[in-house]
């Protein structure tokens, strides 16, 4: 599997640099209810802002004018917040009974599934259509062994989203190393303001932080030896990864009650400019306005750079962490379902994403509607990185992924220090071999 997917990281580098739910199941998957009558069911992801939800009414909106065209199909549409999404659907999939349609970052949560069984292969499908406006690269994601599962609608980076007027109250520059950013925390303290951000009760969030340390220190040698077996998530590059997040950490750069906040709460402080920063992905812009009090988030006064080297380490200021966003398509699945996805994947709708959801479109012709010079970063980013590492809790198989927010968290709340929590990640991996 490790060549495997050492390939499709390739590929999506190679691809950027030219461009209610579960009770009750399915409820009679694809079956004939009145008619031709068909009913199928899709998962997707909330940005928070409950009934002003610019990603819900989208997608309510892609349905209902899918179903003008299509009116014998019903789509029952269940937006979740990320978390409640992860454990609901790893909920349905251990009771043999996944949505139709629903949402996936691809890598290695998305083949475990597809080796248990759960999804529906859709690769010809992919070649005769998909691949036609989206690019394979991006497409290899959501591959495995020749064999398609699903599709992205965005593919981009994680990175440092900074409030440039509290940047400029404090008098500080964007920092390019990791001492630069201590001293740029210390100093937005001292300004009265809330230095970071961090939604840590939803452990995603907080892991970002201690990924991007470790590959900064032990660069994709590091992470390639770790996984190969030639050497091991307790090596030195991750325990120094934890050992520089609680450098960081002493210098009590979050808000009160991180350890609880979610990932709403985390992009309301930015949002409402009471933080001066938060490490998060492209999707970061929407998720602010969505939760900020006016609706209108940070507007021009938002920025992005990239997170900072460690003196010494491995790894490179280009090395980027990031993925995308997809669907898959879920086993005895309606071809309905199937061709409803590809209608969801036309320009019109991927190029309205960039807006609601803050993506970087994938299909071909919607980068013309990415505007902002946020956007065009993050996108130049990840086009330049020389190593692209997908979110290790979406990578790694997904036991491994949710003990590397495990001990993330449990570092940060001092109940393992970073050599245990190096520790923590290696014995399950090891399990899981």
């Amino acid at each position: 599997m490790q060549k495997r997917l050492g390939v499709v990281f390739v590929l999506i580098i190679s691809l950027l640099l030219v461009q209610g739910a579960f009770a009750g199941g399915q409820q009679e998957k694809g079956s004939d209810v009145q008619g031709d009558a068909v009913e199928f069911t899709w998962w997707t992801l909330t940005g928070g802002g409950g009934a002003e939800d610019p990603r819900i009414n989208l997608r309510e909106e892609i349905i209902a004018d899918y179903i003008e065209e299509h009116p014998n199909v019903k789509i029952d549409h269940v937006p979740l917040e990320n978390e409640a999404f992860k454990q609901k659907v790893q909920v349905a999939i251990q009771a043999g009974d996944p949505p139709d349609l629903f949402h996936s970052w691809g890598g290695g949560v998305m083949i475990e599934y597809a080796e248990a069984g759960m999804l529906t292969e859709i690769t010809e499908r992919v070649k005769n259509d998909f691949s036609n406006r989206i690019g394979m690269g991006a497409l290899g994601v959501y591959g495995y062994d020749g064999k398609y599962y699903g599709v992205p609608y965005d593919m981009g980076a994680v990175g440092m989203w900074y409030n440039k007027a509290i940047f400029n109250e404090a008098g500080v520059e964007i920092p390019e190393t990791w001492p630069e950013l201590l001293d740029v925390v210390q100093k937005i303290d001292d300004a009265g303001y809330i230095p970071i951000a961090l939604g840590a009760g939803d452990r995603w969030p907080a892991h970002f932080w201690w990924v991007y340390l470790a590959m900064r220190m032990g660069g994709q040698e590091a992470f390639n030896a770790a996984y190969s077996g030639s050497g091991s998530f307790a090596d030195e590059p991750f325990v120094a990864a934890g050992e520089k997040l609680l450098e960081l950490k002493a210098l009590d750069p979050f808000q009160e009650g991180y350890l609880g906040a979610d990932q709403n709460q985390q992009a309301a402080l930015m949002g409402n400019g009471k933080a001066a920063m938060e490490l998060m992905g492209q999707w970061a812009p929407p998720t602010q306005e969505a939760n900020s009090d006016d609706g209108e988030g940070l507007g021009d006064d938002l920025g992005w750079f990239s997170f900072p080297s460690v003196p010494g380490g491995a790894g490179s200021l280009d090395d980027v962490m990031g993925g995308g966003n997809g669907y898959v398509v879920g086993k005895d699945a309606p071809e309905e379902a199937i061709d409803f996805l590809s209608f969801v994947l036309q320009k019109e709708y991927n190029q309205r994403m960039i807006k609601s959801d803050g993506i970087i479109p994938v299909v071909e012709g919607a980068e013309e509607a990415l505007k902002g010079e946020n956007m065009q970063k993050i996108a130049n980013t990840v086009a330049n990185a020389d190593y692209f590492q997908l979110y290790y809790d979406q990578f790694l198989p997904p036991a491994v992924g949710e003990t590397v927010k495990d001990a993330v968290v449990n570092l940060l709340a001092e109940q393992a220090s970073p050599a245990e929590a190096a520790q923590m990640i290696q014995d399950s991996w090891e399990m899981e071999q």
